[in-house]
C-alpha cells in the first residue's frame, strides 16, 4: 500500500469495521462513569455518557479490537467526527494484551471536522502516567480506543463517521 491509499479502520456508514467495539468505563477500578455506544439515525457511531470522579473514577472509553495489521506504510490517523468541544485521547495498542497504550490528545470543536494525529507523536502511557519508553513505532496495530478523562465530572457526546490511516 502507498500513502495515497488510505486504510479504513472503520467506516460506520458503510459498515466497515463496525464489529468488536466495546465500552470500558472506570467501573473496572470502582468508578461510576458510564459510557454508551450506539448507531444513530444517519448510521454513525454515537458515543455518549457521563464521566464521574467519585470512587477514584474519571474516565470512559470505547475500544475497537481487530486482527493485527502492519501500519508501517502510514504516518497518521484521521478521525472524521463531530465532538462536543471537549478534549479526548486517541489510543493505540500494538498488541491488545499489552497493559499500556500509545496516546495523543485531541480537542473537538463542536462541529464536523477531520482530526489528524501523527502516529509518531503517540506516546506510551499507563493509567495516566507517561512511560519512559520510545513513542509508537508505527509498525503493528491491534486495538484503537477513544477515551475521555478530563479530571472533571461532565457529560459527553462524540459522533464518529470514519477512522482511517494515511
Amino acid at each position: 500500500m502507498s500513502q495515497e491509499d488510505p486504510l479504513v479502520i472503520c467506516d460506520f456508514q458503510n459498515q466497515i469495521g463496525t464489529e468488536n467495539w466495546f465500552v470500558v468505563d472506570d467501573g473496572v477500578m470502582g468508578g461510576l462513569s458510564q459510557g454508551a455506544l450506539r448507531k444513530n439515525d444517519v448510521g454513525n457511531a454515537l458515543y455518549t455518557g457521563t464521566v464521574r470522579t467519585e470512587n477514584n473514577g474519571g474516565f470512559s472509553s470505547i475500544r475497537h479490537n481487530f486482527e493485527s495489521i502492519n501500519v508501517s506504510d502510514y504516518t497518521k490517523v484521521k478521525l472524521k467526527l463531530k465532538g462536543d468541544g471537549k478534549s479526548y485521547q486517541f489510543r493505540i495498542k500494538e498488541d491488545r494484551s499489552q497493559q499500556y497504550s500509545y496516546i495523543q490528545t485531541f480537542q473537538t470543536s463542536g462541529d464536523w471536522e477531520t482530526i489528524e494525529i501523527s502516529l509518531a507523536t503517540c506516546y506510551p502511557s499507563f493509567r495516566g502516567v507517561k512511560l519512559k519508553m520510545p513513542n509508537y513505532s508505527g509498525e503493528l496495530m491491534e486495538e484503537i480506543a477513544i477515551l475521555i478523562g478530563n479530571k472533571t465530572k461532565e457529560s459527553f457526546s462524540l459522533e464518529i463517521e470514519k477512522i482511517t490511516l494515511e
